[in-house]
């Protein structure tokens, strides 16, 4: 049985055409009806995945090729989910590892490639978009080749086999002059190129457990790869959870998959990928095991997180206005419910009852989190990401990132100036077509708040990625936001006559009409400093009449941060308050003297 599965994930950096490619596949190998209605991108299935045009969890098909069962798993591009790729590394045999050939390999292919090769992989490596305007093809092969030397490569990685495709298009080729209409030659690759899965069905019964998901009608369902032997749907089977304590359990559906779909199976065989039912504790890592001989299979260890930011209970005066959810108990509850299936974050109690401090890869990982939550009806506020330090052999250290920007020449200068305020370093400059490639090493202190000032200094043409690199001895202080805010000062409803005269000051964050309350952040001040104002004072109304003076009142529309931007924004002292409805910025102390009373006990 074994002979006839193919096991591969898909890796690449983030938008280089991984879920397109498995749409391609998926079409070409008649998973659909003739006259079936396809989405695009059809296996990002979440919402937030849809709109945001990123893969954030990974998912498993398979395709049938002639005799041949090929099962793919599609991963996330994103650093702050490397989590998810980490351990489905551990149920395939090969990863396809797409590159774009205009850009080349970026901080994600270093991190991905890194993993699957000290993991043994054998890559198989697509170069993809190859119909792109300025592609690069045979450069961008040179530059993976100088990856994986040093990325200390064996030699039978390093003779990698090479395909050309379009996923966009549908086609793939061995040779760039070959010419090709669809991915025969990559279905064929996989086929030669790929070894069965390294199995023993006559051996007991082992499953490594990769994925949990939950399902409404069965409950929870573990996903992973049979390592040795069968199993049977309804058979007993023991557990062996992280600490080595062993559970025996029933298993109460098995399912294999077909295309997109999850089928009912009655056995699966040492090689395959398959999803059982029947054990709501299991977790990530853990093992299934015969119940007659349970032995254990090596624990996945994960990457350490290397961001922390505070989930608390909103204490605004406007809390529990518009969320469902706002209590510690319906907080924690939440954050623990994700626990078992997010194995990149950690959640801690701490002296307050009602704040959490949540721990994962980055950004934009917490805040797909506190997006969710929000979906789901729930308030809270959340403090500013801090970076988590470490002693290492006494020494204090603290993560660095890899930093890759593609600016136009006429921004670079202020971009690598802003850097070295950062205590970035750069590592190399590469020239390409009209923009230059920086490459920096950066404490991740650095990067928080750095993206929304890179837009703007490049007017929204650069491009910056970046991915954890190590940990290094601290690197000193560095300067936060420059900028005060503007404070209200009273509750009520902002006025357009108190805002028209409050532009001058700074940015305004709201316009006429929004409710504010006293502690609220409505803006940002031109100088550094704090300002307290007053956004809700009408005009006093005579009955005297003065040309020019009651003109139209012309306001500049208000800059409204999405919640990456407000984390990204805060201060020490600030908090983001988060409903289903609305993203507040506010003062941790909402009284102007007891701001003033905490200021003086710091100094």
């Amino acid at each position: 049985m074994s002979e006839k599965i193919r096991n591969i994930a898909i890796i690449a950096h983030v938008d280089h055409g991984k879920t397109t490619l498995v749409d391609a596949m998926l079409i070409q190998s008649g998973v659909f009806r003739e006259n079936q209605e396809i989405t695009e991108r059809v296996m990002d299935s979440n919402d937030l995945e849809k709109e945001r045009g990123i893969t954030i969890l990974s998912k498993n098909l398979s395709v049938q090729h002639g005799d041949l069962k090929i099962n793919i798993v599609d991963t996330p591009g994103h650093a702050d989910f490397g989590g998810e790729v980490e351990r489905i590394l551990k149920m395939v045999d090969s990863v396809l590892l797409l590159v774009d050939a205009f850009d080349g390999p970026m901080p994600q292919t270093r991190f991905v490639l890194k993993k699957s090769l000290d993991l043994g992989l054998k890559p198989i490596v697509v170069i993809n978009k190859i119909d792109r305007p300025g592609s690069r093809p045979e450069e961008v092969v040179d530059m993976v080749f100088d990856l994986f030397c040093e990325l200390n490569a064996n030699e039978e990685q390093l003779d990698f086999p090479i395909v050309y495709a379009s996923a966009k298009n549908g086609y793939a080729m061995h040779e760039l002059e070959d010419g090709s209409d669809n991915l025969e030659p990559l279905f064929q690759m996989i086929r030669e190129k790929v070894d069965p899965p390294q199995v023993d069905v006559e051996a007991p019964f082992q499953l490594l457990v990769t994925n949990i998901a939950y399902n409404k009608f069965i409950g929870r369902i573990a996903t992973g790869k049979i390592f040795n032997g069968k199993v049977k749907s309804g058979e007993t089977v023991a557990w062996i959870n992280k600490d080595g304590e062993i559970k025996n359990g029933r298993i109460t559906k098995l399912l294999g998959y077909q295309g997109l779909q999850q089928v009912e199976i009655v056995e699966a065989f040492a090689g395959d990928i398959v999803t059982i039912a029947g054990f709501e504790e299991l977790g990530i890592g853990e093992t299934l095991a015969s119940a007659e001989t349970p032995v254990a299979l090596p624990y996945v260890a994960i990457d350490e997180p290397t961001l922390s930011m505070n989930f608390m209970v909103s204490n605004s005066p406007f809390a529990g206005r518009e969320g469902k959810y706002v209590t510690s108990r319906n907080i924690r509850d939440r954050l623990m419910k994700e626990l078992r299936t997010n194995v990149s974050l950690r959640v801690e109690d701490t002296d307050n009852t009602d704040t959490f401090k949540v721990s994962g890869r980055g950004e934009l990982h917490l805040s797909i989190l506190i997006e969710n939550m929000r979906r789901e009806g729930f308030e809270m506020s959340v403090s500013k990401p801090e970076v988590i330090f470490r002693e290492i052999d006494g020494e204090t250290c603290e993560p660095m990132e890899y930093l890759t920007i593609d600016v136009p020449e006429e921004y670079q200068g202020t971009v690598i100036e802003r850097l070295g305020t950062r205590k970035a370093e750069m590592v190399s400059m590469t020239p390409m077509e009209g923009t230059n490639r920086i490459e920096f090493i950066i404490p991740a202190r650095g990067l928080i708040g750095f993206r929304t000032e890179f837009m703007t200094e490049t007017r929204g043409t650069g491009v910056m990625n970046h991915t954890f690199h190590e940990y290094a001895p601290y690197k000193g202080p560095i300067a936060g936001r420059k900028n005060g805010v503007l404070i209200s000062i009273d509750p009520g409803e902002s006025i357009a006559y108190s805002l028209f005269s409050l532009q001058d000051r700074g940015i305004l964050f709201i316009g006429p009409g929004v409710e504010v309350y006293e502690g609220m952040i409505i803006g940002q001040h031109a100088k550094e400093n704090d300002l307290v104002v007053n956004c809700c004072k009408g005009k006093k109304l005579t009955n005297v009449r003065a040309s020019g003076s009651d003109d139209a009142m012309r306001l500049t529309p208000p800059t409204v941060l999405s919640l990456e931007q407000a984390l990204e924004y805060i201060d020490n002292d600030e908090l983001v308050e988060v409903t289903p409805k609305s993203i507040r910025l506010r003062k941790r102390y909402l009284d102007a003297n007891e701001r003033k009373k905490m200021e003086k006990q710091k100094k």
